[in-house]
């Protein structure tokens, strides 16, 4: 049987506590943090389960405020399971492509590396004209996929980038990112491509998973809802109280 969702089951239950009249609209949800203690799940878990609630019509995000909840719609017309989270997602892009960089430094042809080249000169001019896309990144990924030479990998990776590109979560998380102005990092992908020119496979993979570790963290700071200064007051407030727990120890 497949297994439930994490961030689902997390929405779920935030909408029966919503449901039960504990917040009624207009009310102001607990702040992310406190949420993720609650329902001990991660903070881009509990971030995930927020933007289905939000994509389904239950809760309004106020970038710097909140999450709000919002009146209940006479007829619930879309499904909180959205498959996969970005998180999550990226997450398996990051192990599985990191490997796959690995293989592809050992295999990867010289005119690949040249495609690979004018992939990158594509990225750079669709950076410049604020294309709303990745298109040139998606190749760049392919293109690697596809010098591994297997074609398992290949397909798997592929599958990956599909989910992305169909996933009503993944795709509002990402609109929302490209809305803060976050586009395809060149330096990263530059470095990639020196690993993969040099043939080193420790390299190439160590390069890939920096860049979507580093995506990971771009998605989590872009979709940030709590207002900084509340963050910086919560973080003072909790130093304050670990201080003066040291000092009664």
């Amino acid at each position: 049987m497949k297994a439930k969702r994490l961030y689902k089951s997390v929405a779920d239950d935030l909408l029966k506590v919503i449901d039960s009249g504990r917040y009624e609209p207009g009310d102001r949800l607990p702040a992310e943090r406190d949420l993720a203690v609650e329902y001990n799940v991660s903070r881009p878990t509990m971030r995930e389960a927020v933007i289905a609630l939000e994509i389904a019509g239950r809760v309004e995000v106020r970038k710097g405020s909140g999450v709000y909840v919002t009146e209940k719609p006479e007829a619930d017309t879309k499904s909180l399971d959205m498959d996969v989270g970005p998180f999550e997602l990226t997450e398996a892009r990051m192990l599985i492509e990191g490997e796959a960089a690995g293989l592809a430094a050992t295999m990867i042809t010289k005119d690949e590396l040249e495609e690979l080249s004018n992939i990158l000169e594509m990225m750079k001019r669709e950076n410049e004209a604020e294309v709303n896309g990745e298109l040139a990144d998606k190749e760049f990924h392919m293109l690697i996929a596809r010098a591994t030479r297997n074609s398992a990998i290949e397909t798997i990776i592929e599958d990956l980038w599909n989910l992305r590109e169909k996933s009503e979560l993944t795709k509002t998380m990402y609109k929302t990112v490209r809305l803060e102005g976050v586009k395809p990092r060149i330096d990263e992908h530059l470095a990639i491509f020196d690993a993969l020119e040099a043939n080193d496979p420790a390299l190439a993979r160590a390069a890939m998973r920096s860049h979507l570790s580093r995506v990971i963290d771009t998605m989590f700071k872009a979709t940030e809802i709590e207002a900084v200064e509340e963050v910086k007051r919560r973080m003072s407030k909790d130093r304050q109280r670990y201080s003066k727990l040291m000092n009664t120890g």
